[in-house]
């Protein structure tokens, strides 16, 4: 029996669309590989998202490169710290066949097929449903064969992880934002909207895997504009689709309990989007509305094409129609040009929206994009200006949980503690964490839990 191993880096898309190849590998027999030294084939699903990155994953190629010597028993191949590998050829010679496929694929396609000749495929974005001939020319011992990378996307038809409760649904693929400090358009290309129907299809597919929880996903749900057989051409907008799918879950007798999506971009996320989440209590009280700055001068220079006020008249309106939502953003300090303003303008507006979490970092350069180019601020600088953000989100985060302890709320749960084997640990439908004592036969259902402490960012609590 063949085996295969998954090396996965990156956003959200880049773990659906493995798990997505993972489901060609299990129809056609393979077996999952506990570690890539003994593995038949593995594949590493690259990021480009940040410079940090891709240097983790080239670290990660001379590594792979060492274990093909290894694994092809070439002379003078070394075998420190692939020890595993080394014993599993005792007997002779077993090549390994390394895949390279995302992001990183995608941008530096002809650098790693002239630079890297170890490895075996390069597969861009567009190029995944070559992964069948792929694994056929493996189980056939053929050579590798050269990749055409010039095809339309395609979405594949399921991308849920074996055994798991929740899952991502990719919607859309690529975006046209061109947010200046952003690669994404670069290397995932324009957007493209999957269809209803096949959203739909999936969806049946997943509630017949156990899946309980779906969170949409697309680098900016809120330009969904697709098609349904059902309607004419191009009128599905994305509070359409939200709506088509509460009432296909609910006609349905769905065991997909809860709806999340992500990611949203604040310019595009309307009142019907609001509303829909408002009527419809399949769709989770849980918001990602990723800020990127408070400083409207720097959302500017990012082209994010929304102004701070613009931003907060959003927030107010979605507290308005939806007073139980939970908010999370993200935060980048330190964009060329901030002024020391422009940093008391992100204070102030966290202070005014009051995350309850929040994904932080600071700037750094992506070759390629127009910020680049910009002046750069000091890494100190940067650095600094970012712990004042994380600190104040810390009391933040502290102030925003603690309003729930003591109310009883829906938990699905997800498995055992890693903290306490005798603790279930599951998730809220404002996507907080919640550990509690329960019979491990509640796993994969929704429970009531009352929070009784705030235990750093997780919640404790008792079954009811």
């Amino acid at each position: 029996m063949k085996t295969y191993f998954f090396e996965t880096y990156g956003c959200e898309m880049n773990i659906a669309e493995s798990a997505a190849v993972e489901q060609l590998f299990i129809a056609r027999g393979w077996k999952k590989s506990e570690s890539a030294q003994t593995a038949d084939l593995a594949v590493i699903n690259t990021c480009s998202i940040r410079e940090t990155a891709e240097n983790r994953i080239l670290g990660r190629l001379g590594w792979f490169s060492g274990l093909k010597a290894v694994r092809e028993c070439r002379p003078g191949a070394k075998a420190k710290m692939l020890e595993e590998a080394a014993e599993y050829v005792r007997d002779g010679a077993k090549p390994l066949t390394l895949v390279v496929m995302g992001c990183m694929a995608e941008r530096l396609l002809q650098s790693f097929q002239k630079d890297y000749p170890f490895i075996d495929y390069v597969v861009g974005t567009y190029a995944k449903h070559h992964f069948a001939e792929i694994i056929s020319a493996v189980e056939e011992g053929r050579k590798p064969f050269q990749i055409d990378d010039s095809e339309q996307y395609r979405f594949a038809s399921i991308s849920a992880e074996p055994g798991a409760f929740s899952t991502f649904v990719p919607i859309m693929h690529g975006c046209n934002n061109f947010c200046t400090y952003c690669i994404v358009p670069y290397v995932r290309g324009r957007e493209l909207s999957r269809p209803v129907d096949e959203i739909l299809n999936e969806i049946d597919l997943l509630g017949k895997m156990k899946v309980r929880e779906i969170t949409l996903i697309g680098q900016n749900v809120n330009s969904y504009h697709g098609t349904s057989t059902k309607a004419s051409a191009d009128d599905v907008n994305f509070a359409g689709l939200l709506q088509k799918i509460a009432d296909h879950l609910r006609d349905t007798s769905s065991p997909i309990k809860w709806v999340r999506f992500m990611s949203s971009h604040p310019k595009d996320f309307s009142d019907d989007v609001i509303d829909v989440i408002a009527r419809e209590p399949v769709i989770c009280r849980h918001i990602h509305l990723p800020v990127q700055n408070g400083s409207t001068a720097v959302l500017k220079a990012m082209n994010r094409r929304y102004t701070r006020e613009q931003y907060l008249e959003l927030v107010g309106r979605i507290k308005a129609r939806i007073p139980e939502v939970s908010l999370t953003t993200d935060i980048m300090m330190g964009f060329p040009g901030e002024t020391e303003a422009d940093v008391e303008d992100t204070l102030d507006l966290m202070r005014q929206v009051k995350y309850e979490s929040a994904m932080m970092y600071f700037y750094n350069p992506r070759e390629g994009t127009p910020a680049a180019k910009m002046e750069q601020l000091p890494v100190e600088v940067r650095k600094e200006r970012l712990q004042r953000v994380i600190d104040l989100q810390l009391e933040h985060t502290h102030e925003q949980m603690s309003k729930r302890v003591g109310s009883t709320v829906m938990v699905l749960v997800e498995g055992v503690s890693r903290d306490d084997k005798t603790e279930l640990l599951g998730q809220t439908e404002q996507h907080e964490k919640i550990a509690f004592k329960a019979d491990k036969s509640k796993i994969g259902s929704f429970v009531n839990v009352k929070i009784t402490e705030l235990s750093g960012n997780t919640f404790r609590g008792e079954l009811q």
